[in-house]
């Protein structure tokens, strides 16, 4: 991604959380994290986030979504000091719909992104509106993709340690390269 895309999806993000009435410091705008996966269509596929807290027991996360950008499917495995990342998500704006492993929705709402779909095999549907919320629990496969006004959505979990990721789409590299 180059810094030009970078900044603009930034500031699209921005404007999420002002949306969701988050506020936020100066510090932690600055340090506002995007992810493109590595696969170079953030509008697509891509989440933008913000980190709070993470400690070896709690971790605390805001997520902007743009409209219809899916947050590709992985899960949390077990690592050497727990069981995986348990995490809830709660919304804040827009539409989350949540895709986690169980019983096929019929008729659900959302589809992977065009050209990606056999890398999600998840297709249980959560949708949350604000104010809704929803525990996933460790080594859960789960995706997520937002509403046509994006969303914003709170993450309460246990320690996060994204490099322990698993994702299904072997093309993904979770750390952004800037060019």
């Amino acid at each position: 991604m180059n810094l030009q895309d970078y900044e603009k999806i930034k500031a699209k993000s921005l404007i999420l959380f002002d949306k969701a009435n988050i506020i936020l410091t100066e510090e932690e705008k600055k340090d506002l994290e995007v992810a493109d996966f590595g696969l170079n269509k953030i509008e697509d596929t891509g989440l933008q986030l913000i980190t709070y807290v993470n400690t070896d027991l709690v971790c605390a996360k805001e997520l902007a979504l743009l409209p219809y950008q899916t947050c590709p499917e992985h899960k949390h495995p077990k690592r050497d000091f727990d069981d995986g990342k348990e995490e809830t998500f709660r919304c804040r704006y827009g539409t989350v719909y949540l895709y986690v492993e169980g019983e096929e929705t019929k008729n659900r709402r959302m589809n992977p992104p065009q050209g990606d779909e056999e890398y999600y095999t998840a297709f249980n549907e959560i949708i949350l509106q604000p104010g809704e919320q929803y525990t996933i629990y460790p080594n859960t496969l789960h995706w997520f993709k937002s509403g046509s006004e994006g969303a914003v959505v709170s993450e309460f979990s246990t320690r996060s340690t994204d490099d322990s990721d698993l994702f299904t789409d072997p093309r993904i590299k979770r750390i952004l390269e800037l060019k």
